[in-house]
């Protein structure tokens, strides 16, 4: 079964802007773990606008299922991350003023800095994701980072899976995997997946180990309740 991390980006957003700690992300963690969910996701960025750096210090004594800390490994994350020691830290080459991310790493540009970078995760015993496009090459650049994993990045699926192009929307995506597979890689997958096509796209993608899930995940939530959408999702990722 593909593994389920929730990310809670969102329910930060929701608290910072009212000020106060409603939702209390604390809360909302272990009742997210009760409800299934094998894992929690955050995304801090420098200007703090959702999580904020201090959330990862605290969520790391109450998660304890998988811990994953995505963000570009700026001198201030890569701080962050060697203090609180995540399960997984996933990097992800976004501008600071980036809504959210857009686009993964061109692996083979800047493999000396990926390789020094993640040497130091691992040497601390965190493993390690790289947000990468469906693209064969970049996942043979990966390759050759260090990195144990894959995270491929899933927006361009979603849209042309939308259109109802389904086939054509996956294919590159499995063409990557099966190359991730071949040269050792684990595969995680996350952005704008959902209820409507996270089954198509597990069905189609070998070995698919993870997907991380939030902004889909919570606005279903409003509707449906965060407990059956957790497990809606681990229903269709079985």
């Amino acid at each position: 079964m593909t593994k389920l991390s929730v990310n809670i980006n969102k329910l930060a957003t929701l608290r910072n802007s009212r000020g106060g700690n409603v939702p209390n992300l604390i809360e909302a963690t272990k009742d997210i773990e009760s409800f299934g969910a094998q894992g929690i996701t955050i995304h801090p960025r420098p200007d703090e606008r959702h999580i904020r750096y201090q959330d990862a210090r605290d969520l790391k004594k109450v998660v304890t299922t998988e811990f994953n800390i995505e963000g570009n490994p700026v001198p201030k994350f890569i701080d962050l991350v060697l203090e609180v020691k995540p399960t997984q830290v996933t990097l992800v080459p976004d501008a600071e003023d980036a809504i959210t991310s857009n686009a993964g790493w061109d692996t083979i540009k800047h493999k000396d800095f990926l390789v020094d970078v993640i040497k130091t995760f691992k040497e601390n015993g965190i493993r390690t994701s790289i947000f990468v496009d469906p693209d064969v090459e970049m996942v043979k650049g990966a390759a050759e980072t260090g990195t144990d994993r894959i995270e491929l990045y899933t927006e361009s699926f979603a849209d042309e899976f939308a259109t109802g192009n389904k086939e054509a929307s996956v294919k590159l995506f499995t063409e990557a995997a099966e190359m991730a597979h071949q040269l050792g890689l684990g595969i995680n997958a996350g952005h704008d997946l959902s209820l409507d096509n996270i089954k198509f796209f597990k069905e189609h993608i070998p070995n698919l180990l993870e997907v991380s899930i939030g902004h889909a995940l919570i606005c279903e939530s409003l509707y449906m309740g965060l407990e059956n959408v957790i497990n809606m999702y681990l229903h269709r990722l079985k």
